[in-house]
């Protein structure tokens, strides 16, 4: 019966190898590899942790390093815009400074050139008038009317010097 049985030979066998694999240590070997792979993974799943940590540690480094950067932009501008509004004001001011000088030039100008003209003026009138005035003399000194009027001058001047 356990002879012709094929199944009995196969549970023979399967308990044979079974008891083969317990002698030659085969689950402590296999224990073993599978011990060594845990602590490989395990091994690596710490250096993921610690790459990840680190990973962590730059990226926030680096958003601090970003607030502060867009910071000193910030500075750099604000900076900057007070830099050209203080130059504007003093562009401004050089620029009144320079149109207030040149105002006053231009006015000094116009007040020597009327000054020019009235004088050209009374010059113009005073030929005008002493034209005009030996003119009227000739005529009037023409005759005794004439003698008389240079003879009353001259007294005139006489008695004003003494």
């Amino acid at each position: 019966m356990f002879a012709n049985n094929a199944e009995s030979w196969v549970a023979v066998a399967f308990v044979l190898f079974v008891a083969l694999l317990i002698y030659l240590k085969a689950p402590a070997k296999i224990a073993a590899m599978l011990d060594e792979r845990s602590a490989r993974i395990a091994k690596e799943l710490a250096e993921a942790k610690k790459l990840r940590e680190e990973a962590q540690a730059l990226l926030d480094e680096y958003k601090k390093k970003r607030v502060q950067a867009e910071k000193d932009a910030e500075d750099i501008v604000a900076l900057a815009r007070r830099e050209a509004e203080a130059f504007a004001h003093e562009t401004r001011v050089k620029l009144s400074e320079t149109l207030e000088r040149r105002t006053k030039q231009a006015e000094q100008k116009i007040a020597q050139a009327e000054q020019q003209a009235v004088k050209d003026v009374r010059t113009a009138a005073t030929d005008v008038a002493i034209s005009a005035a030996s003119e009227l003399l000739a005529a009037a000194s023409e005759g005794a009317k004439g003698a008389k009027l240079i003879e009353d001058s001259i007294e005139a001047v006489k008695s004003r010097l003494n």
